[in-house]
């Protein structure tokens, strides 16, 4: 039989005395680590993120309070929260980005808040939000003018239209499902999501962004790519993008849309 004390004394004995390069190695996620402040309410984006990650990269996920309720008021109100948040996220300092992962809440937040409340959480990450990634996506596209569907309350529209512009883009049109709740948002169809982006198109859009987190867009992008004839960009599909670019990854995915294809 063998001795428990004697056994666990030698095994720690050898440990200290052997070349712990011979233990270790990079771990499961050696290429980049990505860390996503979800909202509490979030069903859609871990699914879409697990989908999207590359071999070698990390995905890690945390939330942020909030009622099932997305209003200018609510979304506001979670700032406050955001770092915190963060500071849940791999506190050894391996992160290599870090995301706030709501297009309205980082909109009406603002990218300058989000910013430094992730700073404080993860201060040796890189920060971005939801609506970075779409605006750096839509530019990386050459699109200028755009055409947005949305599930949002017309309070938020107007938030974003306005965000966008002074971002340097012109809104054609934006057209919304006036949803209130989370809970609805992530039980929209896709085949819905799909008819209510082709009802927005306008012929002179260079792109068409289908707005929201919550949304099953990644069902359906490259699908309405193909029938509308121009990119289409969806909120999951561009946040996992830009946060890969961030860490240094450039892998091309198939089947999620040109920005992924080629850029």
């Amino acid at each position: 039989m063998v001795n428990a004390t004697s056994y666990d004394v030698a095994a720690c004995s050898n440990v200290e005395n052997s070349d712990l390069g011979e233990i270790f190695d990079a771990g499961l996620h050696p290429r980049a680590k990505l860390g996503f402040v979800l909202l509490a309410t979030e069903q859609t984006i871990e699914e879409n993120m697990f989908r999207l990650c590359p071999r070698g990269v990390g995905v890690h996920f945390t939330r942020a309070y909030n009622p099932d309720s997305i209003t200018v008021e609510s979304l506001s109100r979670q700032a406050d929260d955001l770092a915190r948040a963060a500071s849940t996220l791999l506190p050894d300092g391996s992160l290599d980005v870090i995301g706030y992962a709501c297009t309205s809440g980082s909109l009406v937040i603002g990218e300058d808040r989000v910013f430094a409340e992730l700073s404080k959480g993860a201060p040796g990450a890189q920060t971005t939000s939801l609506i970075s990634g779409v605006l750096r996506a839509l530019r990386a596209l050459d699109a200028r003018r755009v055409a947005v569907a949305t599930p949002y309350l017309d309070e938020i529209n107007a938030r974003e239209v306005t965000y966008m512009q002074r971002a340097g883009f012109e809104i054609c049109a934006i057209r919304g499902l006036n949803l209130e709740k989370d809970s609805d948002m992530i039980r929209v169809r896709p085949e819905a999501i799909a008819r209510l982006a082709v009802s927005v198109d306008r012929p002179d859009a260079d792109a068409v962004f289908i707005s929201c987190g919550a949304l099953r867009s990644l069902d359906v992008v490259d699908a309405l790519e193909q029938e509308l004839g121009k990119p289409v960009i969806c909120s999951n599909q561009a946040m996992m993008w830009d946060m890969l670019r961030l860490a240094g990854i450039e892998d091309r995915i198939e089947g999620y849309g040109r920005l992924f294809r080629d850029h």
